[in-house]
C-alpha cells in the first residue's frame, strides 16, 4: 500500500468520478466517491482519508467553500484540487486555504497518481508530527 491509502474522490461528474475510482482501486488504493461538496463533509466526519481529490467547480458548495470546511475538520488532511477553470486568483485562494496541490483537467493520471501519493505520505509525516507533540506534552504535564 501506499502512504495514501484512504482517497476520496469529490465531482459532480459521476461517470470521471466512478473511471478514476476503478484506476486507482487498481492501484491498491481504498476509494470513495461522492458526489457534492456536502457530502463530501459528511463523509469526513465519519470517518479519515488521508487524501481528497475534490473538484474545483459544483453545484451547491462549491470546491473553495468544501476545502475550508474540510480543513476546519481536519487541518492535516491533504486535498488536491481538479478544475477545467482554473484562474490565478482562485488557484491563489485555494493555496492559501491549505490546498496540496491543483491541476486542470484533464488531467495526467500518472501525475495525478504521483500528486496522490505525495499528499499521502505529506499527511503521515504531520500525523506522525503531531502524535509525537502530544506526547511530548503528556510527558512534560506528568513529569514522566
Amino acid at each position: 500500500m501506499t502512504s495514501a491509502d484512504r482517497v476520496l474522490l469529490v465531482d459532480d461528474e459521476e461517470d470521471f468520478v466512478e473511471s478514476l475510482a476503478k484506476r486507482l482501486d487498481r492501484r491498491g488504493l481504498k476509494v470513495e466517491t461522492s458526489s457534492s461538496g456536502e457530502q463530501a463533509i459528511e463523509r469526513v466526519r465519519e470517518r479519515s482519508f488521508d487524501v481528497i481529490v475534490l473538484d474545483l467547480a459544483m453545484p451547491g458548495l462549491d470546491g473553495i467553500a468544501t476545502l475550508e470546511r474540510l480543513k476546519q475538520l481536519d487541518p492535516d488532511l491533504q486535498v488536491i484540487l481538479l478544475t477545467g477553470h482554473a484562474t490565478v486568483p482562485r488557484s491563489v485562494e485555494a493555496m492559501k486555504l491549505g490546498a496540496a496541490d491543483l491541476l486542470e483537467k484533464p488531467t495526467d493520471f500518472a501525475e495525478l497518481l504521483q500528486k496522490i501519493r505525495d499528499a499521502g505520505a505529506k499527511k503521515a509525516v504531520l500525523v506522525e508530527k503531531r502524535r509525537a507533540e502530544e506526547v511530548a506534552e503528556i510527558l512534560m504535564t506528568r513529569g514522566w
